[in-house]
């Protein structure tokens, strides 16, 4: 019977501090929503990396990226991301959290961290994240995409690319072919966040979550951005 009461008390006890961590990393992860709605209108407001309205026209799905450098090279070892997906109505998903792997684009000399757009034009690369982990520039193609001011830009290379990507490096030039590390699922993040047990594809692709007031600003950008 001691035992019972024993083993009881540490699941009780277990589920209460799971529940404590989840209540104290919400924070973190609506801060991490935040910054990726910054990093768009930041590259929004700047003409040299701005994303011109005729690949707004054509996207079907949009990541964003924040990695951090480390190590005696300073190469990009990690971060977070969101990912959102429009939906056959037009209107655009949850704000869907990811974590991000390995190298990525725009390597910054003197910064410490990494900001990447990624705009899927088919919909299908998005739905690769379905299966865990997602290689950019392996399981789809990916090329660097136009931007708003004339810049050199191989077109053809663009319009075959299922994912277009902006970074803040010096020297890429538009419809060069790139590889950008991996992204895999967070579903830990997106239930605390959510407080559901839905994973990412139903967040992207159902109406099965009210969007929680911190996400709106996010969406509600890319919907003007996107319509």
């Amino acid at each position: 019977m001691k035992k019972v009461l024993l083993t009881a008390a540490i699941a009780f006890f277990g589920l209460a501090s799971a529940r404590v961590d989840a209540k104290s990393a919400r924070p973190a992860l609506v801060s991490d929503v935040e910054t990726c709605e910054a990093i768009l209108q930041e590259f929004m407001s700047d003409p040299a990396t701005a994303i011109p309205p005729s690949v707004w026209r054509q996207a079907h799905a949009l990541l964003i990226v924040n990695q951090f450098k480390a190590g005696f090279l300073f190469a990009v070892k990690g971060g977070y991301g969101v990912i959102l997906a429009k939906k056959p109505d037009g209107r655009w998903s949850l704000p869907v959290l990811v974590s991000a792997n390995e190298a990525s684009v725009g390597l910054q000399l003197g910064a410490k961290s990494v900001e990447t757009i990624y705009v899927f034009t088919d919909d299908n690369a998005p739905r690769l994240l379905f299966k865990q982990r997602f290689n950019i520039g392996v399981d789809a193609k990916a090329v660097a995409g136009p931007v708003a001011v004339g810049a050199e830009a191989d077109r053809s290379a663009i319009a075959k690319a299922p994912i277009l990507v902006y970074g803040k490096s010096a020297g890429l030039y538009a419809g060069a072919t790139l590889k950008a590390g991996y992204i895999l699922r967070d579903d830990d993040s997106n239930f605390t966040l959510y407080n559901t047990s839905y994973t990412l594809p139903e967040l992207l692709y159902s109406n099965w979550v009210a969007p929680p007031p911190e996400v709106l600003p996010l969406m509600n950008y890319v919907q003007r951005l996107a319509p």
